[in-house]
């Protein structure tokens, strides 16, 4: 029996680096970020780079919105085009963005069957879980089993970070009030759990910060993909670090470094740097 052709789109909130999407033939499109009052399509025409460039003069004014249908629409049919007999989608939460409600409206005319992932999450979960269904897809896996893969993926992504620019955290609502700061001198470490930042440890150096992020990495699971993220320059000490604690750990099965892009940034500022990881599937 002759599977059918299956393309993976996924949005840009995903972080996915570009190279990585190359190599499993995933599609991006781009979430709108508006800078003080300038509409930017992310990885189009602003990049990391450019993005924290803006805070080097005071905080800029961010947010963002979701693609509109009609850009998911561009996307699927191009991909019919060129071959594709199926698509899945795979986006952030509907409970963060309203990207899943416009990828769904644009299913609804594709020239082709698109399916809709809601991975319930955000970042580098995203690729997560379209890296899984890219990779059952390319095994020649049916629509549903593609489907099913990234599914599973969602519930399994783990996160560690820390976050320099705290108080925009805050302004966002995502802090719980029993985190009302860390000692002085010290560095939260944090993750991410039902809607809500929480302390995993404190560390009073780049190293020890590095040292805590792996612990709570390698303690999560075997076979692990670790996505290892940089904002701005600034961050790539811990980055390295924590790159070098998890490089030989039995646990990590492999590492991939991602910027935290425009999308992400919008709610951490500079500063940010962490973990995304997952236990991989096959």
């Amino acid at each position: 029996m002759t599977r059918p052709v299956i393309r993976i789109v996924t949005d840009s909130n995903s972080q996915i680096p570009p190279d990585l999407a190359e190599r499993l033939g995933i599609v991006v499109v781009p979430l709108t970020v508006t800078i003080d009052g300038v509409a930017h399509q992310e990885g189009v025409d602003i990049d990391a780079d450019a993005f924290y460039a803006r805070f080097e003069s005071g905080a800029p004014q961010v947010s963002t919105s979701q693609p509109s249908p009609g850009t998911f629409a561009a996307a699927y049919q191009a991909l019919a085009v060129e071959g594709a007999e199926a698509i899945v989608s795979v986006h952030i939460g509907s409970a963060l963005s309203g990207t899943v409600n416009s990828a769904r409206l644009a299913a609804d005319g594709s020239p082709v069957p698109v399916r809709i992932v809601d991975t319930g999450t955000a970042s580098f979960g995203i690729t997560f879980c379209a890296w899984e269904a890219a990779d059952a897809a390319a095994a020649g896996a049916t629509l549903d089993e593609v489907v099913a893969a990234a599914e599973r993926v969602s519930g399994l992504v783990g996160n560690v970070f820390v976050v320099a620019a705290l108080d925009l955290a805050r302004a966002g609502g995502r802090l719980v009030e029993d985190e009302a700061g860390p000692p002085t001198g010290a560095i939260p470490v944090l993750t991410l759990a039902g809607g809500a930042m929480r302390t995993v440890g404190q560390a009073t150096d780049v190293e020890q910060a590095a040292k805590t992020m792996a612990e709570h990495v390698r303690s999560s699971g075997t076979s692990l993909r670790v996505g290892v993220s940089v904002a701005d320059a600034g961050t790539l000490p811990l980055v390295e670090a924590l790159e070098a604690l998890l490089g030989d750990a039995p646990e990590v099965r492999e590492i991939i470094r991602y910027r935290v892009g425009p999308s992400v940034g919008a709610h951490t500022g500079p500063g940010a740097a962490g973990a995304m990881f997952y236990p991989a599937l096959a």
